[in-house]
């Protein structure tokens, strides 16, 4: 059985800050006037946050939060 990871301070302030980035993108979403675009695009950035689910590495959490919200910026230019 592999060793668990441990958890620290910075793990939990990462983990509330990729949950505000979620619901940031989710809300972003609300400015695309089709509705399947719109279901389409909730379901990419769904998936994307499903797939970097179990990342445990401090850096690459921080630098997939600066990518997302570049990401986010690009796709939906009217939600800055």
């Amino acid at each position: 059985m592999p060793p668990t990871p441990k958890f620290t301070l910075r793990h939990f302030i990462l983990k509330q800050e990729v949950f505000n980035l979620y619901r940031y993108a989710i809300r972003s979403s609300r400015v695309i006037p089709d509705h399947a675009t719109r279901r389409e695009t909730i379901a990419w950035i769904r998936s994307e946050f499903e797939r970097n689910q179990n990342m445990t590495d401090v850096e690459i959490i921080e630098e997939k939060l600066k990518l997302g919200r570049r990401e986010i910026k690009q796709i939906l230019p009217s939600s800055r």
